[in-house]
């Protein structure tokens, strides 16, 4: 049998075609910077999950007194910490000492760097190690990588630490956002007239006032704001540019023949507007929220420098930033390293950012 013959006889095989999702995430990826960005966004969460094991002075895991436990859960909230270790034995921070001196058949795994994010590591607290330098002694070293505060409080841990924080804010507070600015970006672009009048007028009005401004005055009403209080003032104040985003594309998709279709089939209106609607308008909504991650770590970071932010229990960029203002000569690392941090991750959100607009909007794409 010829090779025309079996060409002939064996069934054509359809071209595969890919989805919308599928072909923006193909171009996405031939954008060098915006997958570094991506990967530098992927290593600082995997930073902020395990900071405890990678800087700090209580143990991952220890044996004691028969038992196991995780005092470096304390890490994430004061109350994860075992209670025997703080209202018990009361170690107070100075676990290998105490360890061994309480049960002698105690062990513990320990962090890669025995550093803490919140105090000084003195000369006491683990054995061969000495304790941190104070003020302009406290230069990068071996020890101390990016060098001590003027207290001598070591400034990586603080960094790595902070990250987490910073993240917090960054996701949170603009999943916040996203919720209220969709909301109401897709009533007012769906049923339109005197509601998208009122809406839109609404949106303007938040949208005059700057943000930071605003920030700070509601924050000056709390009395000790936390770092759930931040993300949440920022999360409500930093909707306006997704809701307007949101009003457009729907303005634009209500008036498609699918939409149509929806209606003629029964279809109510909220199954129209987040079933049928927001997902085909999500790609171009998805960069705001990108760039608001930025923006929230950013407007965190000011708060802390300002003094404004979360308790001085909570170790974050702005606050070691502003403790290097007045020292920026004698003790220059307290403002580049924590600088630095903020340059570069919020550099990532906006790369991302970007890298999202240019791959889901075909106009850019294949520039």
């Amino acid at each position: 049998m010829s090779a025309i013959q079996e060409t002939a006889k064996s069934p054509a095989k359809s071209a595969s075609s890919q989805g919308f999702w599928a072909t923006s995430w193909r171009y996405f990826r031939r954008r060098f910077f915006a997958m570094a960005a991506f990967y530098y966004v992927i290593f600082l969460g995997l930073v902020a999950i395990f900071s405890p094991a990678i800087v700090g002075t209580k143990p991952i895991i220890c044996y004691y007194k028969g038992n196991i436990y995780f005092p470096a859960m304390g890490y994430f909230h004061p109350s994860w910490e075992n209670a025997i270790f703080t209202t018990g034995d009361y170690f107070n921070n100075r676990y290998e000492a105490n360890l061994k001196k309480n049960d002698p058949d105690s062990w513990a795994i320990w962090p890669l760097i025995r550093q803490d994010p919140i105090e000084r590591v003195g000369d006491d607290w683990f054995e061969g190690q000495k304790g941190n330098p104070i003020s302009t002694e406290g230069t990068p070293s071996f020890q101390n990588f990016f060098g001590t505060s003027s207290v001598g409080v070591d400034v990586f841990a603080q960094l790595v630490h902070g990250t987490r924080i910073a993240l917090l804010v960054g996701f949170v507070s603009m999943g916040i956002a996203s919720v209220i600015g969709i909301v109401i970006g897709a009533v007012s672009g769906y049923y339109g007239g005197w509601i998208d009048f009122v809406l839109s007028r609404f949106i303007e009005v938040v949208l005059c006032v700057p943000t930071l401004i605003l920030v700070i005055a509601l924050l000056a009403v709390v009395v000790s704001p936390s770092i759930w209080q931040v993300v949440l003032v920022i999360g409500l104040t930093g909707w306006t540019g997704i809701a307007r985003l949101t009003r457009a594309e729907f303005l634009k998709i209500r008036q498609i023949e699918y939409v149509a279709a929806a209606k003629a089939m029964g279809a109510g209106p909220f199954r129209i507007m987040f079933v049928h609607i927001l997902r085909n308008a999500l790609a171009p909504i998805l960069v705001p929220i990108s760039f608001g991650i930025a923006a929230a770590i950013f407007t965190e970071s000011a708060l802390s420098f300002l003094g404004i932010g979360a308790d001085s229990q909570t170790p974050t960029w702005g606050r070691v930033l502003k403790e290097g203002q007045d020292q920026i000569r004698s003790m220059w690392w307290l403002s580049f390293f924590p600088g630095l941090a903020i340059f570069t991750t919020v550099l990532a959100y906006n790369l991302i950012g970007e890298g999202i607009q240019e791959a889901t909007d075909p106009r850019t794409r294949d520039a």
